[in-house]
């Protein structure tokens, strides 16, 4: 399907059906649709408040899945996670209706901006892809932001803006960035994950150079961290015109005279060796420093004044399950976070450590099978950073156990760990030891975000 004939679709008002619809990039994709003139539908697989939400916006949602709720839609769009043996899409195929993926969809919608700055990495993406929303908006830029997280300056995961400039949360799993047409891509950094999908580190470097190869040879842009030896290979001999960005004054883009205060950072920003600004963040940790450096190259490229970056990223608050700070436990501090790749488990954990707490409790949910046994020492070294580490069972997501993996074999590797396989084992170990002065993260990709809530009860 070309981007003419889906511009032509929703100009003549006809139906999508969005299968999938509830998932933080159906339900943004259902909201641009819809504003753009389409009838959007959609179907789920259970009720949510992200349904009860889209139905408040006028779009009629099923739950559960069944040939017949396709009615009279035109096209079909599903997440990665609907299969072909779903009734709607073998319904959808019998009527010889186009079906896209998601990603699929957002890319024939980016060709309607002139700019479309897509950021991707095994981390960071969310964070740095919200402070460049917030930046931008600070430039009275309008732009349209496409989000993996609730950020709550457009609350939620979506902003309808004008024409001119995209700003999309682009991600690698099962190689959904390539359908993605950056004018200005983002490579944050490339680590070894999603192994169910790729095969090994090189097979993701070169997902990651497909993905930088789609920018335009002549007007496009990428913005890579200096410091990542991957990120090299994925760009050696691309011919792509590209600004580095790191801690280093090699760097393009590079801090000078940082200061760090209980976690939390101030800095120059320098692009080409000439002063852009100073930046002071509302978020912690060195790995917010490094995120805001790639947000600058981004908004220096696009022409954003130093004194504008400085005020948009300086009124960065955060995102939802990243650092989010709940509330409190028994005199404890309870922070929630969507960490679950070991480098980015030992970057909140080192923030947690530097900010002046008696004790880092860290109750972790592993996610999914195949990445907690492929990178399990990683996961070892990473959790050992807190002062103790309290792991729940595996999250199962989209896997079956079939070498009956648990998080016990995790366990055993840190020193002084404890196993809690149920969030009741979790509770009744923090009632025990949670005290005033103790940081707890409740963290991972899975469910354990329910836990503050369960332990306020």
């Amino acid at each position: 399907m070309t981007y003419q004939q889906i511009k032509e679709a929703i100009d003549q008002g006809r139906t999508f059906h969005l299968c999938g619809i509830g998932g933080v990039s159906m339900r943004a994709l259902a909201g641009l649709l819809q504003n753009m003139g389409a009838k959007v539908q959609g179907s789920d697989r259970d009720h949510s408040p992200a349904v009860a939400k889209l139905r408040q916006q006028g779009i009629t949602v099923f739950i559960g899945h069944d040939a017949s709720q396709l009615g009279d839609a035109s096209i079909v769009i599903r997440t990665a996670a609907v299969k072909d043996n779903n009734p709607e899409i073998a319904e959808a195929r019998r009527r010889g209706l186009p079906v896209l993926e998601r990603a699929q969809a957002w890319g024939l919608l980016m060709q309607g901006y002139r700019h479309a700055v897509c950021v991707a990495g095994t981390h960071g993406k969310t964070s740095t892809t919200s402070m460049l929303t917030e930046v931008l908006l600070c430039a009275h830029m309008d732009p349209t932001v496409m989000v993996g997280g609730e950020l709550p300056m457009i609350g939620g995961s979506l902003r309808i803006g004008g024409r001119d400039l995209f700003i999309a949360e682009a991600c690698e799993y099962k190689n959904s960035f390539l359908s993605f047409l950056p004018t200005i891509a983002v490579l944050l950094n490339i680590q070894r994950d999603h192994l169910d999908f790729f095969t090994d580190m090189e097979d993701i470097i070169h997902s990651f150079r497909q993905f930088a190869l789609l920018v335009p040879p002549d007007e496009g842009l990428v913005v890579a961290n200096g410091e990542d030896e991957n990120v090299a290979r994925a760009l050696e001999g691309s011919g792509r015109r590209t600004i580095y960005f790191g801690l280093g004054e090699s760097c393009d883009v590079h801090p000078g005279q940082v200061e760090c205060n209980q976690g939390y950072y101030s800095f120059d920003i320098y692009c080409y060796g000439t002063f852009y600004c100073r930046a002071t963040l509302q978020v912690p940790g060195e790995h917010n420093m490094k995120n805001a450096l790639a947000a600058a190259a981004a908004c220096y490229e696009l022409g954003v004044p130093g004194k504008v970056f400085a005020a948009g990223v300086g009124g960065y608050t955060g995102v939802g399950r990243r650092f989010e700070r709940k509330g409190t436990f028994q005199g404890a501090v309870v922070y929630d976070d969507y960490a679950h790749h070991p480098d980015e488990i030992e970057a909140s954990l080192k923030t947690a450590k530097s900010m002046g707490y008696n004790r880092v409790i860290c109750v972790f949910q592993p996610h999914t099978y195949t990445r907690t046994i492929s990178l399990l020492d990683d996961f070892a070294i990473a959790l050992s950073h807190a002062d103790i580490a309290v792991l729940t069972e595996i999250y199962a997501a989209r896997e079956s156990n079939v070498n009956h993996i648990s998080s016990k074999m995790l366990v055993d590797k840190i020193p002084g760990a404890v196993f809690a396989p149920t969030f009741d084992d979790a509770i009744r170990f923090l009632k025990e030891q949670a005290r005033p002065g103790d940081l707890i993260f409740t963290m991972g990709a899975g469910d354990i975000t329910k836990l503050y809530d369960l332990l306020q009860e």
